[in-house]
């Protein structure tokens, strides 16, 4: 209520009582692919289906065309805009979600993870999907490539709480004081990331969290620490959905956004994002 008024968090909550659908990103032929899925065109490209049991038993799972994303986590990979040929670091990269839609999309993906258990996941995500990426186990806050990158993409560790309707324990189990712990450990992650960059390369940063303190207050304190200036998200960028790209060219997305006649097919996870561009 603090952060996004009584209104907006009643709507909120209401979001989080529906079982969510189910989005996919698919690699080529949304609309086909929605037919087959008995889903929807979303206005930002993902296809949403109500489609339920054993995911991989679905049509298209085997054979690779899509993975399991949610429309909003599909979108900061494609805020970097157009990257083929291209090289791009997707920092703490796993399940493979994003680095899967910039391989896709041609990139040179390498994506980098510290657990080993998920870097072997996100390995055999890709492989099911017949896409290439150097993966590389390691901290973020440690590694050092062998070059800079021309577009880094960030989804940095946070609290979660803009995935509760799709994880409810994430209300269990987080604690108010989690919430400065991961801040800090996200502006360490910014300041590594913008040394990745090449000078005029893009940065986009983003958190499945609701709590300002993991999204918006970052964006004066990156501005005035680091050698980086705001690239703003223009709403056609984000499917022209009512209310995600703010004015101060951030985008914010909400469990209530995206409304649908049918409750089940509305409704996003809780992301923020910002893009930011490397100056000499």
């Amino acid at each position: 209520v603090a952060t996004y008024g009584e209104a907006t968090a009643a709507a909120i909550a209401a979001a989080h009582r529906l079982e969510p659908a189910l989005d996919v990103s698919v690699k080529a032929d949304a609309p086909g692919w929605a037919e087959r899925l008995g889903g929807v065109v979303l206005p930002t490209g993902s296809v949403r289906t109500l489609a339920s049991g054993d995911i991989a038993a679905l049509p298209g799972f085997d054979d690779g065309a899509w993975w399991v994303q949610d429309a909003a986590a599909a979108l900061p990979a494609r805020l970097l805009g157009r990257v083929a040929g291209l090289s791009v670091a997707d920092l703490c990269a796993a399940p493979g979600g994003k680095t899967a839609e910039l391989a896709a999309a041609g990139a040179a993906v390498t994506a980098v993870e510290i657990s080993g258990r998920r870097a072997s996941r996100l390995r055999q995500n890709l492989a099911r999907l017949g896409l290439a990426a150097e993966v590389v186990t390691a901290d973020v806050l440690g590694w050092q490539p062998p070059a800079l990158f021309d577009a880094v993409l960030l989804d940095a560790p946070c609290a979660a709480t803009g995935t509760i309707r799709r994880h409810p324990d994430v209300a269990w189990l987080k604690k108010p004081e989690d919430i400065a712990a991961l801040a800090a450990v996200q502006a360490r992650m910014l300041t590594r990331a913008a040394t990745l960059l090449k000078p005029g390369g893009r940065l986009v940063y983003c958190t499945c969290s609701l709590e300002p303190e993991e999204g918006e207050a970052h964006l004066s304190a990156t501005l005035a620490a680091l050698p980086l200036v705001l690239d703003p998200v223009m709403p056609a960028e984000v499917g022209g959905v009512a209310g995600i790209a703010r004015a101060d060219g951030t985008v914010r997305t909400l469990a209530c956004h995206l409304p649908n006649a049918n409750p089940r097919l509305a409704g996003l996870d809780g992301f923020f994002m910002m893009r930011l561009r490397r100056v000499a």
